[in-house]
């Protein structure tokens, strides 16, 4: 599918239109009034430029500063009719001199900076001066330290001006990397279409990446690829959808939420409020103030479906989350949610394993053992933590990582060493929360962190019991003796150093009542953060690297 043929074309202002997405006939003031979105079918039509920009940003916030310049035809460029013919064809129909226009705005209050290209104007073509809108909106947005928006429709770099065009492509991805550098949020907001020169630059390196439900988002396009390689596509091919799942994409946004999506994510990277101290934490710091309990007892409770997962703590004890999915290499893995999110006024980054409570969800979310690409994700969120300074809590309770052919092709052992790696080297405040099930290297992955604490009831391990039985006795039938011979349980993990704090569950375990349980962490978590939180990142890193560096045979308890 070209470009050309993908354009939409507008009705009168009082007649009918049809949808092309299910064929329906729409009356066009209708259909104007719902965002230009099918009410039968929900296909998103395009919208000019100035229809995106009236409808994303808050009413009479958009402040037009350019381009300043106009193209130029360098290279006296010719196919069935003279470029700056096509130009000022282009200018008529649309009413701008160029397929970009750069400002500010704001959404829900919140000043930013925003770039848009309109598909209207020679399909979105990124030439010289659409090159320098994007610069000049990310120097803006560097200088004032201010949130820039990439609302982009393009078929990619312009023919008509060769080279220059794609160094369009550098120009405007090292714009975005100095943002990166200096810690300046980057949204992307990608429409149908969003391809070539596009997707290899400015629309595809923001921090958090949207699109709208069924935009085609790629770097070849279908008829591109059917034609050179003769491959058959598979149905959604392209679609955001498809993005979104193969980790491109971090939502996919229906239009009449992006503002106050957009808005959300904005206030979540901003500085977070000033909150008095909260109460005391519950954690117990001494092992002989906890009950010990049989270890294959414990590693039962650990296990039980009811209780709480990350989503569930998420949902019961924070005031806020966003999640932000995939780990734009691959594929989105659900074994590991992760996301910005408010704890007790405080701006932070979760990440957690994610198992489920039926069997369609612990399915789906493959028991909570992270693929690469989860840990890649995680990867992702503990940088960007790093790079708005948010402080990262993360949830441990996987039986550990995939054990399979894929997860070996795809380099486990290697993504998890990053995330361990990463993770010690942190210049933000760091707590972990065991949980449920810390198995392994797929849980240390996520809890090299300043304070790791656990409930009352999970377990933290080198190996499953069942592993460590099948290993050393020969079945997997002796698992209780391994259990209780690995010393995984809160007392005396906590006795070895291990863990920091112990959390204590209602009475009945976590699962009796999620909604206390998730109280009690987020009360601990809280407590560590308060406490985190004067830390200068240098001191960080290195308290933390102490805390580990003394997990050795000089640190060892008898």
């Amino acid at each position: 599918m070209t470009a050309q043929s993908i354009v939409e074309k507008a009705a009168p202002p009082d007649e009918w239109c049809r949808c092309p997405g299910c064929g329906a006939f729409l009356y066009w003031k209708r259909l104007h009034r719902n965002a230009k979105v099918c009410p039968e079918c929900q296909h998103h039509l395009r919208m000019s430029l100035d229809e995106r920009l009236a409808h994303v940003l808050d009413p009479d916030s958009f402040v037009p500063l350019g381009p300043t310049q106009e193209p130029v035809d360098v290279l006296a460029f010719v196919d069935s009719q003279p470029y700056p013919r096509r130009l000022a064809t282009a200018a008529r129909r649309t009413g701008r001199p160029e397929a970009a226009t750069y400002g500010v705005g704001a959404i829900q209050g919140a000043r930013l900076a925003v770039v848009a290209l309109d598909f209207g104007f020679m399909g979105g073509s990124i030439g010289a001066v659409v090159g320098e809108a994007v610069v000049q909106a990310a120097e803006l947005a560097r200088i004032e330290r201010i949130p820039l928006l990439v609302i982009c429709a393009s078929g990619g770099a312009r023919m008509q001006e060769g080279a220059l065009a794609l160094m369009q492509l550098a120009r405007t991805a090292q714009e975005i990397a100095r943002l990166h550098e200096e810690g300046v949020l980057v949204i992307n907001l990608n429409t149908h279409p969003t391809f070539g020169g596009a997707t290899a630059s400015f629309a595809t390196l923001g921090d958090v990446v949207l699109a709208e439900p069924g935009s085609l988002i790629g770097f070849a396009g279908p008829q591109v690829i059917r034609q050179t390689i003769r491959q058959e596509l598979p149905a959604g091919f392209q679609t955001a959808e498809f993005l979104q799942e193969h980790g491109m994409v971090d939502l996919v946004v229906p239009r009449d939420h992006l503002r106050e999506t957009i808005g959300r994510i904005i206030r979540l990277h901003g500085p977070s409020p000033r909150v008095p101290a909260g109460p005391a934490s519950p954690a117990v710091t001494d092992p002989a103030a906890l009950t010990r309990a049989p270890a294959w007892d414990v590693v039962g409770r650990a296990r039980h479906l009811a209780r709480p997962t990350t989503l569930d703590y998420l949902r019961h004890a924070f005031e806020d989350f966003v999640e932000l999915h995939g780990d734009r290499a691959y594929r989105d893995d659900a074994a590991l949610v992760a996301g910005v999110a408010r704890l007790a006024g405080r701006h932070v980054v979760v990440v957690g394993h994610q198992k489920g409570h039926d069997t369609a969800e612990l399915v789906r979310r493959n028991f909570g053992m992270p693929h690469p690409e989860g840990y890649r994700k995680a990867l992702r969120m503990m940088r960007h933590a790093a790079r708005f300074g948010l402080p990262l809590v993360t949830f441990v309770d996987t039986p550990g990582a995939f054990p399979g052919l894929e997860a070996e092709e795809r380099g486990q052992g290697t993504i998890i060493a990053e995330c361990i790696a990463e993770m010690s080297r942190l210049p933000v405040p760091a707590v972990s929360v065991v949980t449920g099930e810390g198995g392994s290297g797929g849980a240390l992955a996520l809890a090299v962190a300043d304070r790791v604490l656990m409930l009352e009831h999970s377990y933290y391990s080198v190996i499953s019991p069942e592993g460590c039985s099948t290993i050393l006795w020969g079945s997997a039938a002796s698992a209780a003796s391994a259990a209780q011979a690995l010393r995984l349980t809160a007392p005396d993990l906590l006795r070895l150093g291990v863990v920091d704090a112990v959390v204590p569950e209602p009475a009945g375990g976590a699962h009796a009542d999620p909604p206390a349980t998730a109280a009690a962490v987020a009360r601990a978590v809280t407590s560590c953060l308060d406490e985190l939180a004067g830390r200068s990142a240098a001191e960080l890193v290195e308290q933390r690297y102490q805390r580990f560096r003394t997990l050795g045979p000089a640190g060892v308890i008898a």
